[in-house]
């Protein structure tokens, strides 16, 4: 056998045997590149949880804000609306008076009706608006939406039974726009015989 053929037989030698030690090393790399990656995509997930956490908590956190904003400006809104209303019941009772002139006066029957019809066309808006009337004459006192101003002795009622409205009070939905101005009954205190007696007894 030549060299040259003594050359080539060896070189093939190497060359069957190459295939058996790479696939050894190229499942090694293959492994370390596989756990490699694993520990990458545990990391990106772990990054990604923790991001999606912070992103829940801000969301929560603004929708929170957003409703306390939108409460606040409820309650401005409501604020504002209850002042303009009550600057308007003012001006009601002012107009009230000034029909109760005009009714006293004897005026002209159609200017009573002209009065009066204004009158209904204010009272109408303010309904629509959500303002009514608080009970007041025959009615049990009420410190919530009554304010007593004065009493009379009555023994035909029941004590702190409203007698007499003295200003109108108005409701705003479900809130006290402007309390009523009442009079309040109270029982009369008599003394009992023995105790006129003891009196006159001067004990």
């Amino acid at each position: 056998m030549s060299d040259r053929l003594l050359r080539h037989a060896l070189e093939d030698e190497e060359t069957l045997e190459q295939p058996e030690d790479r696939p050894v090393e190229d499942l090694e790399a293959l492994r370390t590149e596989l756990q490699s990656t694993k520990d990458e995509l545990r990391k990106a997930k772990e990054t990604s949880e923790g991001t999606l956490n912070k992103l829940k908590y801000l969301m929560a956190d603004f929708d929170n804000y957003r409703k306390q904003m939108e409460r606040q400006l409820a309650s401005k809104a409501e604020s504002i609306k209850a002042e303009l209303l009550l600057r308007f019941l003012g001006i009601r009772d002012d107009y009230v008076r000034a029909l109760s002139v005009a009714r006293q006066a004897k005026s002209e029957p159609v200017v009573i009706e002209g009065l009066e019809g204004i009158l209904k066309n204010i009272d109408s808006m303010l309904a629509l608006e959500g303002v009514r009337e608080i009970e007041t004459v025959g009615t049990p006192f009420d410190p919530n939406v009554h304010d007593a101003i004065a009493h009379s002795e009555r023994d035909d009622l029941a004590e702190n039974t409203v007698t007499a409205e003295i200003r109108k009070g108005y409701m705003l939905d479900s809130k006290v726009l402007r309390p009523s101005l009442v009079e309040i009954s109270k029982k009369i205190v008599k003394n009992s015989v023995s105790d006129t007696k003891q009196d006159d007894r001067g004990e």
